[in-house]
């Protein structure tokens, strides 16, 4: 999945554990981002003088000034207040991931994690964040969905979708492995002054699964019991 606009994009990974940078480092660069690094905040402050990166992927757990102090100062700062951050942390609590998207970061990762996982959620927050998005392409296994023209494909063979359902799926493509709840998605694919049930999240699910159906797609959209949805390529 390579966007044109996300080629050799500057990604600033701040980990203080050598194994783990060059680990992110071979997996972002294989995807074609361009990648500098540091070990601790005052590194990641003297790499972003000389180089601005265009996302930032920041260990909670650093030497000195911790990743959440970190990320603090990031958003403090009028010249870096803007820039995409993703924790990336072995704390798996709630409350900690609570913690970090209320520090202003974008997205939050957990250790252990896969490569794919990891270029996926940085693709996402980069579309979310780079102007442009209007014009994207996303493609997934042979999923293509264009947002320019407001058409889906699955191959070669268009795939019917009404408007709420081509919002959704961009939604969930832009967003993959991440788990939303019902609330979550009302929110982002109505919009918070949208006064809408819930339960109509389920008929839309229910619609776009239909139309992916007979292209063996539908099984991307993933119920997670309890939660809400994912996308996902994996098995449920």
């Amino acid at each position: 999945m390579k966007q044109q606009t996300m080629q050799h994009k500057h990604i600033l990974v701040v980990e203080d554990e050598a194994p783990i940078r060059d680990m992110i480092r071979f997996a972002l660069e294989r995807a074609d981002f361009r990648v500098s690094e540091a070990e601790d905040a005052q590194g990641a402050r003297l790499a972003i003088a000389e180089d601005r990166p265009d996302l930032i992927l920041l260990d909670w757990m650093l030497p000195g000034v911790s990743g959440a102090e970190f990320a603090r100062e990031v958003r403090r700062d009028e010249l870096t207040r803007n820039m995409p951050v993703i924790m990336v942390t072995a704390r798996v609590e709630e409350d900690d991931r609570v913690r970090g998207l209320n520090l202003g970061c974008d997205d939050y990762v957990v250790k252990p994690f896969s490569s794919s996982e990891l270029v996926a959620r940085v693709r996402a927050v980069l579309r979310r964040t780079l102007p442009g998005g209007e014009d994207e392409t996303i493609e997934v296994e042979g999923l293509r969905l264009d947002a320019a023209s407001q058409r889906v494909s699955a191959g070669e063979d268009p795939v019917r979708l009404g408007p709420t359902e081509f919002r959704l799926l961009r939604f969930f493509m832009s967003n993959p492995e991440r788990v939303y709840s019902r609330e979550q998605m009302l929110d982002r694919v109505w919009g918070q002054n949208v006064f809408v049930e819930e339960r109509t999240v389920d008929v839309h699910i229910r619609r776009l699964r239909k139309a992916l159906a007979p292209f063996g797609f539908d099984r991307f959209i993933q119920t997670v019991r309890g939660s809400g949805y994912r996308f996902s390529t994996k098995a449920g």
